[in-house]
């Protein structure tokens, strides 16, 4: 997890392109410059992160289903839980299940849990796109690669 840079992903656990779900691992790093004003002498991992944690491992769901032919960008939070904080250095696990596939949109359920207990949740939506640049094709390629998702059969 690098905060700064908003790559908030560190490794796919596992993919079922079947059942449409994804298991994401993410090590919220001991030190960055977001804990330094998120808060002074209490640091915690802000929530609109931990959104897009959500976000992204749903987003790399969608792309491993539709084998990296759309992109999808976040479009909606709908009943965003969040239940705990998180502390620089834990590992989180994060899940997500795409529960619709419309004409030009998607839908997930994802969570977020550490050690058993549930962080954070909520339902997200995602409008499907042409990628619209391919400098950032090769990007989400790129990451995806570095995850453990391809566009190929896994």
């Amino acid at each position: 997890m690098r905060l700064e840079y908003f790559q908030m992903l560190d490794e796919v656990e596992s993919l079922d392109r079947d059942r449409c779900a994804i298991v994401v691992r993410s090590n919220v790093p001991e030190k960055s410059p977001v804990f330094e004003g998120h808060f002074p002498g209490h640091p915690l991992m802000p929530g609109v992160l931990l959104l897009e944690t959500m976000a992204q491992a749903s987003g790399y769901l969608i792309l491993a289903v539709e084998r990296f032919r759309r992109m999808p960008f976040f479009a909606r939070a709908k009943e965003a839980n969040f239940r705990n904080f998180v502390r620089p250095g834990e590992t989180l696990t994060t899940t997500a299940v795409r529960v619709h596939d419309g004409s030009g949109f998607a839908v997930t359920k994802a969570s977020i849990v550490r050690g058993g207990d549930t962080i954070c949740d909520g339902e997200l939506m995602f409008r499907l796109v042409p990628f619209p640049a391919a400098d950032l094709e090769a990007h989400v390629h790129n990451e995806g690669l570095r995850l453990g998702v391809s566009s190929g059969d896994a």
